[in-house]
């Protein structure tokens, strides 16, 4: 019985390769060797069509493996972004992993070939996002050539345009809200966005005093200073912006500008800028 299905299968395929073979060879026939009469030629394009397919198929093969070598390459970033915009939009806990993978149009299976849990996938999106913005942070200052005050403005500046106005943002407000339920991720994000940025603000501050440009009491609670205003304004973002009315807004260049010369300045006035010294000017 195997047998007869066998040559069931066999025949059946014979039939239709010979039915496409004829129908090439009408349309394009190309002569060949008789092996009986060497200088004459004979009709036989099923060959020719047999390799001609042959190539066909292992050329179409080729480029189904190369689509899905490359779909394979990009399938790592499509993950962290669907997980992203999953954490920012239902937190880390109520994000489940099957969301991801939906999101990102693959199985839950193939999520976890490439982040083998939750945690470590949201590990993975700070990386992505955040830690892999300090070590360009510092370097650019290695050559800045400005003042620290202007050094100072422009950190801001970048802050808001590569995190505080992406997504990324999202996850300050996350660990924010869920950090205590969740202590080895409070941890992580300590040791991967926190201390580094800590420490790039103290830097920009011990140049501006070694300069002589800046006059620091309390190096330590000075950092706050400058983070403090950056958070408020992930905050209104993605919290308590909805709790603002309509007519509400906030510019958030013009926030970090007025933020930044507040803390270069202060409220005080200054000897130059009192009433008195523009009425002695003037005289």
């Amino acid at each position: 019985m195997f047998l007869s299905r066998r040559r069931a299968r066999s025949s059946l395929i014979y039939r239709r390769f010979t039915a496409i073979s004829g129908a090439l060879e009408s349309e394009n026939p190309v002569t060949m060797l008789d092996a009986a009469t060497p200088q004459s030629y004979i009709t036989n394009q099923s060959v020719i069509n047999f390799m001609s397919l042959t190539k066909f198929i292992a050329g179409h093969r080729d480029d189904v493996q190369a689509k899905r070598e490359r779909r394979k390459e990009a399938r790592p970033g499509e993950l962290l972004d669907a997980a992203l915009d999953l954490f920012v939009e239902k937190g880390f806990a109520a994000t489940r992993a099957e969301e991801v993978a939906a999101r990102a149009g693959v199985s839950k299976g193939t999520l976890f070939l490439y982040f083998p849990s939750k945690e470590e996938l949201f590990k993975a999106v700070v990386r992505e996002t955040i830690s892999t913005r300090f070590k360009e942070w510092n370097e650019e200052f290695e050559t800045f050539e400005g003042t620290t005050a202007d050094m100072l403005r422009y950190c801001m500046k970048i802050w808001w345009d590569r995190i505080g106005s992406t997504n990324a943002s999202g996850i300050t407000k996350l660990m924010l809200s869920e950090a205590r339920n969740f202590p080895d991720l409070a941890a992580f994000y300590q040791q991967e966005v926190i201390r580094p940025a800590q420490a790039i603000i103290r830097r920009i501050l011990e140049r501006g005093v070694a300069r002589g440009e800046f006059h620091v009491l309390d190096l330590e609670y000075a950092i706050f200073s400058v983070t403090a205003p950056m958070m408020f304004l992930t905050m209104m973002k993605h919290s308590l912006g909805a709790c603002m009315p309509q007519d509400y807004t906030i510019d958030p260049q013009r926030y970090i500008a007025s933020q930044v010369e507040t803390l270069l300045h202060g409220l005080a006035v200054r000897a130059e800028d009192s009433p008195k010294s523009e009425a002695r000017g003037r005289k």
